[in-house]
């Protein structure tokens, strides 16, 4: 089903939206309210979760009312977590328009801001109406965002999906056109809400989800702290923690001597960085502080292979 007519049920609709795509953006608001915000980690705060409320407030948005997010990973979880507490919670829906979102930000109902330099520390489980994901978007995307994506997608084929692992290499070594990936990417959505649909709040099998995570939301933090001049994109520092989770799950003896090698030398194929940016007991605090932690331990994200992973607290 076509954009307009998922938004013809709702009545009324404002849109939410990352200034770099404002065209796009406008298209599809139309005459409807809409807000531009500038989606960076900077902004990523509960400073921009309340002008988005502000405006909600002043636009006339009632509970009825839909708050369609249009944009990158931070759009959605800005927008979502807006919507969770407007009003004691209003419908949103998202149109991501990067790889990364359509393959894992917008989906799963996991909405948040950053605090203190910490990743995602204040948020809410939100679910979207829905997802309206449009692959032709991706052929505007800059390499570097688009292989940023590519570790996300990726990290859920080690999850669950070997054979659409080596495919996504594949196409990734042929130049990424938007149509070879596009079933790949919708192959991720849906391995990952399968998962996100059989525990929503984080609790269970949904834990897998964050392989690489740990050490990615490190490195985030350690770049924020330290003023990094060229800082690891989301997607990049995933790639990381990947390639680490490997090494960690060689050392543990949960995977066979080789994974480690070879996942390593498959996200450098690929273009994306595999080493840490620092010494790893830089990253203890952060890790440390991690929302994954419960009873000082941490649910880690272990491969067994790739298509099976394990979480093991540690």
């Amino acid at each position: 089903m076509g954009l307009k007519l998922k938004l013809l049920k709702y009545p009324s609709v404002f849109v939410v939206y990352d200034r770099n795509v404002e065209g796009y953006a406008l298209k599809i608001a139309g005459s409807r309210p809409s807000l531009a915000i500038d989606a960076t980690e900077q902004n990523k705060t509960m400073d921009t979760v309340l002008k988005v409320v502000r405006w909600l407030l002043v636009s006339g948005a009632d509970r009825k009312a839909l708050l369609l997010a249009v944009g990158g990973g931070i759009t959605s979880d800005i927008a979502g977590f807006a919507a969770s507490i407007y009003k004691r919670g209003i419908r949103y829906a998202n149109v991501p328009t990067t790889l990364l979102a359509q393959v894992d930000a917008a989906t799963g109902g996991k909405t948040g801001v950053n605090m203190d330099s910490f990743k995602n520390m204040l948020g809410a489980f939100h679910m979207p109406e829905f997802v309206h994901i449009d692959t032709e978007l991706l052929r505007t995307l800059p390499k570097r965002e688009l292989l940023g994506g590519a570790a996300e997608m990726l990290k859920t084929f080690i999850i669950a999906d070997r054979d659409s692992y080596d495919k996504t290499l594949k196409v990734l070594s042929d130049g990424a056109d938007s149509k070879d990936l596009e079933p790949l990417v919708k192959q991720a959505a849906k391995i990952k809400w399968k998962i996100v649909k059989r525990d929503p709040r984080d609790e269970g099998r949904r834990m897998v989800l964050n392989l690489g995570h740990t050490y990615a939301h490190a490195i985030e933090w350690w770049q924020n702290t330290h003023s990094v001049a060229d800082p690891y994109t989301h997607g990049e520092a995933v790639a990381i923690g990947i390639a680490v989770a490997a090494r960690k799950s060689e050392e543990q003896g949960i995977a066979k001597p080789g994974l480690a090698a070879k996942i390593a030398a498959d996200l450098k194929y690929c273009g994306l960085p595999t080493e840490l940016p620092c010494p790893e007991e830089d990253l203890g605090d952060a890790i440390e502080n991690d929302k994954k932690v419960s009873g000082g331990k941490i649910n880690f994200v272990f491969i067994k292979e790739i298509g099976s992973v394990v979480v093991k607290k540690i």
